[in-house]
């Protein structure tokens, strides 16, 4: 039956994973070649298959995680990140501290990947702790919580990005229903639930970095800093808007449509941040270029590990399983929103990797979109809420939290694990509000 082969595939690459430490991207490619003859193709269809979704997954996403990579450079090596985080946390005020990180978090945590975002700006939590005398997990977890909350729901993040392009969801929409549900679950997983840990006293740990900290000189303004970050977000939810207001031959629409396009506010994102963080703020051509350069280097993996989901999707579309779950959920009464959750939350469980969890459950359930029309913008929300549950010691983010919260491992579990299994909860029942809102 093609479902015991998916399962015995799912099971395969857990293995290789877990047992075998075998990188994502070969452990995802291999799975999906063994599926594809499982299923009765032969080896030459199955490369055929894989070569097939690598291109066609890295085809639309190439673009969007090369210059998203760039931004993110930009905004952390020119002292962008640290002017927003600092102006916020004066506006603010001591009262408030908790307020400004989150918004930080937020604000950087669209332009940057998770750990980059994480690594930039504990050093400025660490400060404000020391200054504030204030517990570092009471002023810590909500930057942190936005930073995950961004990293699962937000285009033009890679997680909901890669989804998003192989749901065939709308980016734009994609983003809108991703703020809404957003704002709350960032509330009340940052500075609501950091109310429940004042108890946990730690200090900073000694040694652990040597963080880069811009003079004040160096920084671009606040504003620039401010616009640089979020325009493609701005882009991006203008032409959502006018998409869903004015009709398709509207000249208007047509060019917020082609400026709203993820590479393409991206791109525009990109060059603004050179010129306004960069070159007006002091710095040659070569070392802003050498920034956008490095850039690239450090996502590669990033970049082939959803490469590989994308060819296990396209083996499992190829091979006919779609057309299988296609009619096996003809018949259901299963909220297909929920099924999603739901497998994405049992592959973050077992796999560790939200991102891998997230590309493969995308692969397994796409056919259950044209089957049961679904909408593919909530369907992305959804398993990107799974992907994020109950994060633990196979995950890479858990010891990154322990270290620099210098805490141990049952702490890491009392505040990390409840952290993140709260976002995917509130995720999941966000998604099933707008659901009922929506439709």
């Amino acid at each position: 039956m093609p479902i015991t082969i998916i399962a015995t595939g799912v099971i395969l690459l857990l293995v290789l994973m877990i047992v075998f430490k075998v990188n994502g991207f070969i452990a995802l490619v291999f799975v999906a070649a063994v599926v594809g003859i499982a299923e009765g193709m032969t080896p030459l269809e199955a490369v055929a298959s894989i070569q097939k979704g690598v291109g066609g997954t890295l085809g639309s996403l190439a673009l969007i995680l090369g210059f998203g990579a760039m931004l993110g450079r930009l905004v952390s090596d020119t002292g962008a990140a640290q002017r927003v985080a600092t102006t916020l946390i004066k506006a603010f005020g001591k009262d408030k501290l908790q307020w400004a990180l989150m918004i930080t978090g937020l604000i950087v945590g669209l332009a940057m990947f998770y750990e980059v975002g994480f690594v930039l700006l504990l050093p400025l939590v660490f400060t404000v702790v020391a200054a504030a005398r204030m517990p570092l997990l009471y002023v810590g977890v909500p930057m942190v919580a936005a930073l995950s909350v961004t990293h699962c729901f937000l285009p033009p993040h890679p997680g909901p990005t890669a989804i998003a392009t192989i749901f065939g969801a709308n980016l734009g929409t994609t983003l809108l229903y991703g703020m809404i549900i957003t704002i709350p679950t960032v509330i009340i997983a940052g500075p609501v639930f950091s109310k429940f840990l004042k108890n946990f006293e730690k200090e900073p740990p000694a040694g652990l970095y040597n963080p880069k900290i811009f003079e004040d000189h160096e920084m671009p303004g606040f504003w620039t800093s401010i616009f640089a970050a979020i325009i493609p977000v701005i882009l991006m939810a203008v032409a959502a808007v006018f998409e869903l207001t004015m009709p398709k031959e509207n000249p208007v629409r047509q060019f917020f449509e082609f400026i709203g396009n993820p590479a393409v506010a991206l791109f525009i994102a990109v060059v603004i941040a050179i010129f306004t963080l960069g070159l007006r703020n002091g710095r040659k051509v070569e070392e802003v270029m050498d920034m956008c350069g490095d850039s690239i280097s450090a996502i590669a993996m990033i970049v082939f590990i959803i490469a590989g989901g994308g060819a296990f999707k396209q083996v499992l579309v190829d091979s006919g399983v779609g057309t299988y779950i296609a009619d096996m959920m003809k018949g259901s009464s299963l909220s297909p929103l929920l099924m999603c959750w739901t497998v994405a939350a049992m592959l973050r469980i077992a796999l560790g990797s939200a991102t891998v969890a997230a590309i493969t459950t995308a692969g397994i359930v796409t056919p259950i979109i044209a089957v049961t029309g679904a909408d593919p913008a909530l369907m992305v929300l959804a398993v990107g809420s799974g992907s994020v549950i109950a994060s633990h010691v196979n995950d890479p983010g858990f010891w990154l939290f322990k270290g620099y919260f210098n805490l141990s491992v049952i702490e890491t579990l009392k505040t990390w694990t409840v952290m993140e299994t709260l976002i995917s909860f509130l995720g999941l029942a966000g998604v099933l509000i707008l659901n009922v809102i929506i439709h």
